[in-house]
C-alpha cells in the first residue's frame, strides 16, 4: 500500500503495524502513533544528501561503513525516524528496518524545519545509542555535531565518523552548492 503524504500534518493516530506496512511517498517519521511528514524536496537538500552519500561511499569508506539514504530507523518501540543519511559500521546486520544503533545519522535542514522537531529527532537518535548526529544547514553552510549532551558547530575542517578512520571535509560537502 502506498500513501501520499497529506499537505498538512494530521493528528490521526495510526497503529505501528499500519505504519510499517504502508509506503509513504516520501517516507515519513512515526512518533507515538502519529505519522509526521519530513521536510525535503528542495535542490540544496537533495544535493547535500547526494554529496554526503558520495563521500561516505568511497571504496575506502565502504570497507568500514555503509551509508544509506532515507531508511527507517526504529529508535524506540513507538518511534521510527527516517534520517537523510544513516551510517552503520560494517559488518552490519542486514535489517530492513534499522534496529541496531547506527554510528551516525545525518539530517539536512530545509527552510521549513522547526527547531523543536529537529531537537526531538536528535534526542531520539542519541537515546537509541547513535554515537553522533550531524545536522547540516545549507543556508549557513555549517554542520552541527551532536553527541551525548554536547553540540559543536563546524564551518571548516573535517568531521570524523565515530569509531572509524572515515573523514568528511566540510568544504567538500558544501562545494556542491557552488556548482551552478
Amino acid at each position: 500500500m502506498t500513501a501520499e503524504v497529506p499537505p498538512m500534518a494530521t493528528h490521526t493516530m495510526v497503529p505501528v503495524s499500519e505504519y510499517l506496512r504502508t509506503a509513504y511517498s516520501p517516507d515519513c517519521d512515526y512518533v507515538d502513533g502519529e505519522v509526521q511528514e519530513r521536510n525535503l524536496g528542495e535542490l540544496d537538500h537533495s544535493d547535500l544528501q547526494r554529496r554526503f552519500l558520495k563521500l561516505l561511499s568511497t571504496a575506502q569508506a565502504e570497507e568500514v561503513v555503509r551509508a544509506n539514504p532515507e531508511v527507517r530507523v526504529q529508535v524506540s518501540a513507538t518511534r521510527f525516524r527516517v534520517p537523510d543519511v544513516c551510517v552503520r559500521k560494517m559488518p552490519a546486520a542486514r535489517e530492513q528496518i534499522i534496529r541496531t544503533a547506527p554510528l551516525l545519522c545525518i539530517e539536512i535542514l530545509s527552510p521549513e524545519d522547526r527547531a523543536v522537531r529537529m531537537q526531538q529527532k536528535i534526542r531520539d537518535y542519541l537515546d537509541m545509542g547513535v554515537r553522533q548526529v550531524w545536522v547540516a544547514d545549507p543556508a549557513s553552510r555549517t554542520v552541527t555535531v551532536y553527541f551525548g549532551a554536547n553540540a559543536v558547530e563546524h564551518t571548516a575542517g573535517e568531521l570524523a565518523v565515530p569509531e572509524t578512520t572515515v573523514k568528511v571535509a566540510i568544504a567538500e560537502v558544501f562545494s556542491v552548492l557552488d556548482e551552478y
